[in-house]
């Protein structure tokens, strides 16, 4: 028997991107929800079908439709800031739930793309437009 608690083991099965679509702030609050009874298994766009089945398996209840409402799945991608054009707003960065983004006030900001988790969380923030979601090149 395993000394994790359910939403632990639920929690470990997510994909760890904390982009929210999920309607809860990370993936940890939405495990804790599944667990629960709160929420259902099928709101997170990046698990896909893959995730579901997982989650399904472990909790032994039918797979369910991904609810596309929440986003579509895809592949993963990851933030890409145009530096030439960075203000150093610092938006991007407090906007990023997983640090991935360095840069400080007034200087051009950078990604660190094998930290970034593509959820796109960054984007909409930026107010020159100069981020971009761009293939990740790894799984």
């Amino acid at each position: 028997m395993s000394c994790l608690s359910l939403a632990d083991r639920i929690d470990a099965l997510l994909p760890q991107t904390q982009c929210t679509k999920c309607g809860y702030d990370g993936c940890q609050p939405y495990a804790q929800a599944i667990a629960d009874g709160t929420a259902s298994i099928n709101r997170c766009p990046p698990g896909g079908d893959e995730g579901i089945a997982a989650l399904a398996e472990l909790l032994d209840t039918a797979r369910l439709p991904l609810d596309l409402a929440r986003g579509s799945p895809g592949p993963l991608t990851v933030a890409r800031i145009d530096e030439a054009h960075c203000i150093g707003c610092t938006l991007c960065i407090r906007a990023c739930p997983v640090d991935a983004i360095v840069g400080a006030n007034k200087r051009m900001h950078t990604v660190l793309a094998d930290w970034c988790t593509g959820c796109d969380l960054c984007v909409a923030p930026c107010p020159v437009d100069c981020i971009d979601m761009v293939p990740a090149g790894r799984a």
